[in-house]
């Protein structure tokens, strides 16, 4: 699956080539890309023909368009200049899945083997005029839904200029890389449970964006045991894993900024970061970085976790 870095970089090249471009006409090859719009392919063109992209937003691993009326006042201008009728009320989601791009292309360019839809765009000086959406498994997949108010009134994440949300993304937690993620928030919630750190890790309505290579690192980092009972943290200690976490899940963007093309905006769940840095997942019988220990994998929620035994010790009230 892609992970956070993956899914920022799309946003970000998005951000660049599309927003603010109105959408001129709809393409669906493949309607089983978007059977998530309930409505049918009909309605999924009338949802998105005439209409301009405001934005692109991405909270957690979840991305979407905020779309605005290009016949309102303001529509598609930057927020500081719109009036209340260039609020968004609906957007564009983009599901990913294992397998999905998003493609800027050129109306020239070949269509790709696996193209479910395609998006043409309004002419914006010699930028390429389409986006597609091509998915090999068709795990992904993209609908048009409704945008409702935050329940902090805050920002819906990364690109957000306003305090809207997808309904199906509602129950997202903040990632740590959101300036308004609430670290106090999380911490209470972690003491009120009695589960497992990374299990609680892995728990996107807690906290977003983290999945099982980068919770193995920062809980490597952190020096922290995947079985560490929630209710026993600390604030240090909630402070000390979200830090590590914030950090490996940047560093990550670095590299992944660095792998990929913003014209090519391709997901494909790796970055130069998964080669080059790790220091715990995946690395079973290899050295720890820090201490020299072989490296352990258990297995966890039928995946694997990898820990280190001496910097990682195994509490005796461990929960899985």
């Amino acid at each position: 699956m892609p992970e956070l870095p993956e899914v920022e970089v799309v946003r970000r090249g998005l951000e660049r080539w599309v927003a603010g471009r109105r959408i001129s006409s709809v393409a669906v090859p493949d309607p089983r890309s978007i059977r998530r719009h309930a409505l049918g392919v009909e309605d999924f063109r009338g949802n998105l023909e005439g209409a301009t992209v405001s934005s692109v937003v991405r909270r957690g691993k979840f991305l979407w368009m905020p779309l605005s009326d290009s016949s309102l006042p303001g529509a598609g201008t930057d927020s500081g200049d719109a009036g209340p009728e260039a609020v968004p009320h609906t957007a564009l989601v983009a599901h990913l899945g294992m397998s999905g791009q998003l493609l800027v292309e050129s109306p020239e360019q070949p269509h790709e083997k696996h193209l479910k839809v395609r998006l043409s765009l309004e002419p914006r000086g010699d930028e390429p005029e389409e986006l597609r959406f091509v998915d090999q498994r068709i795990f992904g997949g993209l609908f048009v839904t409704s945008l409702q108010p935050t329940a902090d009134h805050m920002p819906g994440g990364a690109g957000s200029a306003w305090d809207l949300i997808p309904d199906e993304a509602a129950h997202i937690g903040r990632d740590p890389l959101d300036p308004h993620f609430d670290l106090e928030a999380l911490h209470q919630k972690l003491r009120s449970r009695k589960t497992g750190l990374k299990r609680a890790l892995l728990d996107q309505s807690l906290v977003s964006g983290i999945g099982n290579i980068y919770a193995d690192e920062a809980l490597w980092a952190a020096r922290m045991h995947y079985a560490r009972p929630t209710d026993t943290m600390r604030r240090p200690d909630t402070e000390r894993i979200i830090h590590a976490a914030r950090d490996v899940i940047a560093r990550a963007l670095d590299a992944g900024g660095t792998s990929f093309d913003s014209l090519y905006v391709n997901v494909n769940g790796a970055s130069g970061y998964f080669a080059r840095s790790l220091n715990a997942y995946g690395r079973e019988g290899e050295p720890c970085p820090r201490c020299g220990t072989m490296i352990r994998r258990d297995t966890f929620m039928n995946r694997s976790s990898y820990s280190c035994p001496v910097c990682q010790m195994k509490p005796r009230n461990a929960r899985m």
